[in-house]
Parts: C-alpha cells; structure tokens; sequence
C-alpha cells in the first residue's frame, strides 16, 4: 500500500549514450546537485543511473548504489531501480524502488524503508523526483 508522501526533488538532469546492450541503446543519466525536501530534511542529491531500451520500447534502468543525498548535518546514499518510457513530449517517466543508507540523523527515518518514486524529466532534461514510503 502506498504511504506517506516523504518529499520531492527537483533540478537539471544530464545525459550520455553507452554501449548498446544487445542490440538495445543504453544511456546513462547524471543527477548533478538537484534540491528538495525528504522526510523534512533540505537534501541536495547526486546520482548517476543506466537505463537500457528493451524489446517493448520500454526501458528498465538501475542506479547500483551510486546516488548520494546531502544534508546538513551528514549524507545518505542509496541504490535504486525503475522501468520507464518516453513521455509524449520528448521526456522521460520512471516509476521504481529506492533504498536509502543513512547516516545523517535528519534521514534516519529512511533506514530499512522501501521507497517507491515517480521520476519525470522533461525535453529540456529537469528532473523531479517524488517518493513516498511503501506500506
């Protein structure tokens, strides 16, 4: 069951072709200083995550612990999956699972939760990531 809403991210998003993955392009996405509010502490984050077209024309995507979230008073990282598809006006939507590792008191609320989120990204690459705790 959905829960709570714990926040919302946003901010320029960046992104670069890989190699083709059998025969599907592949394409790696950076997340480089987006700001927002999680669980009411002002994080900053950064990421980098890879997504891979699949037969369907859907894509499934991973960021393998290589996401960072800053906040006052210490950091978080976490790892995340998705499945997403072209939006029709050029930009992308994801729909996963993330999981945080606090170590900064004001986060510590994200330890052993699964989070599910909405990532959106319009044409011009701005992000906004909105996650909510998976009852």
């Amino acid at each position: 069951m959905l829960g709570e809403h714990l926040g919302t991210l946003s901010g320029p998003t960046s992104m670069k072709a890989l190699p083709a993955v059998g025969g599907f392009p592949t394409c790696e996405t950076t997340v480089d200083g987006t700001t927002g509010t999680l669980v009411g502490a002002e994080v900053v984050c950064f990421a980098t995550y890879s997504a891979t077209m699949r037969a369907d024309g859907s894509f499934y995507g991973e960021c393998p612990n290589a996401g960072v979230l800053m906040t006052a008073d210490g950091v978080a990282t976490f790892r995340a999956t998705g499945t997403g598809s072209p939006t029709e006006d050029g930009g992308m939507s994801f729909k996963g699972v993330v999981y945080f590792e606090p170590s900064a008191p004001s986060l510590a609320a994200l330890a052993g939760v699964a989070v599910v989120y909405d990532w959106i990204v319009d044409p011009e690459g701005n992000a906004t990531w909105d996650l909510w705790e998976w009852k």
